[in-house]
């Protein structure tokens, strides 16, 4: 039996939601971190990403031993592909976090909403989809955007601002293959398994680098809110929408992590956007939200 053919049916609506819900739970990973202790921020970014990670694989490594079939022959059943996702998995988790104690929360969000676009440009290479003009021209606007945010912000910001935003290129860059990934198997492996492979892989990697731990009760408690309810629950989620609905509307809706993670980071931790990240990321997510959307409206039609 396949994946699909086990899984219960889900109505696009919900789906929709739920991709909603998935993005509004990534973008709390900012704000959280801000307000974990100052030493900790300061020089603890491995230790950080380490228990972020390890919450993250316990509570999946929870959902699959709790669910009929899960355990560790979940994790064996997924093959080549699961593996190869669960190192994307773990590539994301890793990036971002150390992106974050880099630069600020908007500089690490407009860098990831190229995502859909390197994917994009993957599936045409790998899964052979045709890639229209209007797709080459959000390519080229994207470009500029990320460009004028860069060129601005190296010469306003510190060199760890700049570290930290080609850091967190890492993430668009292994979103964009396990998202191939996915739309290539999904039909006959389970991915859930993958997410708690990138949280035990990433969460190894970085603990070599993480000890002597410095961290008090109150940032393990929020540590474990994000690796359980930030990182866990959500790409799970992410999991099951991509069954559902076809990668360039996944793709689309996560953009609304970046509008909802700067939202948090001004809100809940004073962290202003620059006038360049502004101009940047309003580029980026404008060619990619008329990308998508011209995208989806030329499915609706050819379906209809």
């Amino acid at each position: 039996m396949t994946v699909a053919s086990s899984t219960p049916a889900m109505s696009h609506g919900r789906a929709v939601a739920l991709m909603v819900c998935t993005t509004l739970l990534w973008s709390i990973a900012g704000v959280v971190t801000r307000h974990l202790s100052p030493d900790l921020q300061a020089t603890g970014r491995f230790e950080v990403t380490f228990w972020r990670s390890f919450f993250a694989a316990l509570f999946v490594a929870a959902f699959l031993v709790s669910r009929s079939g899960g355990g560790l022959r979940a994790v064996v059943a997924g093959g080549w592909p699961a593996l190869i996702s669960g190192l994307c998995w773990a590539t994301m988790f890793s990036a971002f976090m150390l992106a974050l104690t880099l630069t600020t929360i908007a500089n690490a969000l407009v860098v990831l909403s190229i995502g859909p676009l390197v994917a994009a440009l993957l599936a045409r290479l790998v899964l052979g989809t045709r890639i229209g003009l209007r797709t080459w021209v959000a390519i080229f606007a994207a470009t500029i955007g990320i460009g004028w945010m860069f060129a601005r912000e190296a010469t306003v910001l510190g060199g760890s601002h700049l570290a930290g935003m080609l850091i967190a290129f890492a993430v668009p860059l292994a979103a964009a293959i396990n998202l191939v990934t996915l739309q290539r198997a999904r039909r006959r492996v389970d991915f859930i398994p993958a997410v708690f492979l990138g949280g035990a892989i990433s969460a190894l990697a970085m603990l070599p680098l993480a000890v002597p731990f410095q961290s008090a009760v109150r940032d393990i408690a929020l540590l474990a809110l994000l690796g359980f309810f930030q990182l866990g629950l959500p790409c799970m989620f992410l999991v099951i929408v991509a069954r559902r609905l076809p990668a360039h509307e996944v793709a689309l809706l996560a953009l609304l992590e970046v509008v909802f993670g700067t939202l948090w980071a001004w809100l809940g931790a004073d962290e202003m956007p620059s006038e360049a990240t502004l101009a940047g990321g309003a580029i980026v997510l404008i060619a990619l939200a008329l990308n998508e959307l011209a995208a989806t409206r030329r499915a609706g039609a050819e379906a209809a």
